[in-house]
């Protein structure tokens, strides 16, 4: 059985990576170029919104390369969460991208477009006949939370990229997809090993950050056989390690062993790790555990409000001595001006005390000799949280503590206008499962020819 040799431009599309490490990849001759397009890891905004969190011209000029190259190969582009987030109007993005490259290159293929979101009804329909399930500590998804959601999409697993490419599919533009996906079923569909294919994956889809330095912008090449896979990163200043590969293994997962997916886990327990060379690592003995009956993972996102924020300093040490105090009484100030009038939200976030961890920080002392402040205001209405900002700020600038010299201003501000208009926010709604027994069913498939 010939090694299955799969090219990972970047841990997503848009994120950029080196050309020289691409045309090295390329060189390879490899027989699939993959890559994943996005995540919920930069929050609910991106999804609830519709607003890519990638950037149009990174995306285009990552996009160009991976097209062109696999075209020349004659082998299948695979781009898993198109658009950051995967909802129909991310997909919709990178389609329209994809369309403006094969025009400017005169490149001609077949694409599908298959796509990850859920028409409420339907999901509601599945939601009535118990069908989804709460997942981890999550809360149990009502009614409500599916009709107040902006945009709900389902983690696709292999099966209809698998089915895009028996339909002859070229070029393959996933909505929402689990991360694997994109890499491991052609490979499958080729007839690999299914545990060694989603394992690769899981390592791919992050490109090099498995290697040492690691990067989620460089080029990574896997390489299947019928009892292994390896890795090996395409730059020569980065190398994979026993210890590098196997760490990441356990990237983003709760259990060393069990990695949750679509249909399935991977059981791990009896993985081996080992040196092919200095910069090569070969892995063997993942095992694929179906699930009796598959499930998907939903995620939804919602409004939430409107946000206005405000950063500014300090590098008083008797105001930075008295920063709980102060924080507290500006808090009970603004209430006092504005709580009777609508509802609302006020943190401060301290940067140089506790602004990363918050109340899980083990360090109680502040150290620094300057603090960061970002005012957070969260309301109903844009106006109110604006209003909220504003007097919080003004009360926080000559807000009189004990030992003040100055009375010019307590704190100052990089920026005018200080306060800053984020606009509407969003929330996680739906994080569940959906038990389906054809999951391949969930997810439609439309097909072009793309001319030059």
């Amino acid at each position: 059985m010939k090694e299955y040799k799969i090219l990972s431009p970047s841990g997503i599309v848009g994120y950029g990576f080196p050309e020289e490490s691409f045309a090295a990849g390329v060189a390879l001759k490899p027989d699939l170029i993959a890559c994943d397009g996005g995540s919920t890891d930069p929050g609910p905004y991106y999804l609830g919104s519709g607003i890519p969190f990638t950037n149009a011209t990174a995306v285009k000029r990552d996009l160009r390369l991976m097209l062109k190259a696999a075209r020349e190969l004659q082998i299948p582009l695979v781009i898993g969460t198109a658009g950051g987030c995967g909802a129909d109007v991310h997909v919709a993005r990178e389609v329209g991208i994809i369309h403006e490259i094969a025009k400017e290159e005169k490149l001609s293929f077949k694409m599908a477009v298959i796509s990850a979101e859920f028409e409420k009804p339907a999901l509601l329909e599945h939601l009535r006949a118990g069908r989804i399930e709460k997942l981890g500590p999550a809360p149990v998804v009502t009614e409500k939370d599916i009709t107040d959601s902006t945009h709900i999409v389902a983690q696709m697993g292999i099966e209809p990229i698998m089915a895009a490419l028996d339909d002859g599919a070229e070029v393959v533009i996933c909505g929402r997809c689990y991360d694997p996906a994109a890499f491991a079923a052609p490979a499958i569909r080729a007839g690999y090993d299914k545990a060694l294919s989603l394992h690769l994956g899981k390592i791919l889809e992050c490109a090099t950050i498995c290697a040492t330095p690691g990067s989620a912008s460089d080029c990574m090449m896997g390489y299947l056989g019928e009892d292994y896979f390896e890795v090996e990163p395409l730059s020569p200043g980065r190398k994979c390690t026993p210890t590098s590969v196997s760490a990441h293994t356990l990237y983003e997962k709760t259990d060393p062993y069990i990695l949750p997916g679509p249909g399935g886990h991977l059981n791990l327990l009896n993985c081996t790790f080992e040196a092919v060379s200095d910069r090569r690592v070969r892995v063997t003995g993942s095992r694929f555990v179906p699930e009796t009956v598959p499930t998907v993972k939903l995620e939804g996102a919602r409004e939430a409000g409107y946000r206005t924020v405000s950063i500014c300093g300090n590098r008083d040490p008797l105001f930075i001595a008295q920063i709980d105090t102060i924080v507290e009484n500006v808090k009970k100030r603004t209430a006092a001006n504005l709580s009777a009038n609508f509802p609302f939200e006020l943190d401060f976030i301290i940067y140089g005390k506790n602004g990363v961890m918050g109340a899980l920080e083990p360090a109680p002392q502040i150290t620094s000799h300057e603090i960061g402040i970002v005012i957070d205001a969260v309301a109903d209405t844009a106006e109110h949280s604006a209003a909220v900002c504003s007097v919080a700020r003004s009360t926080l600038l000559h807000y009189g503590y004990e030992g003040r010299i100055a009375t010019a201003g307590n704190v100052a501000f990089p920026f005018s206008p200080s306060d800053i208009k984020v606009g509407a926010i969003y929330t996680f709604s739906v994080y569940a499962l959906l038990r389906h027994k054809n999951p391949l069913s969930l997810f439609p498939i439309t097909y072009e020819e793309v001319k030059a």
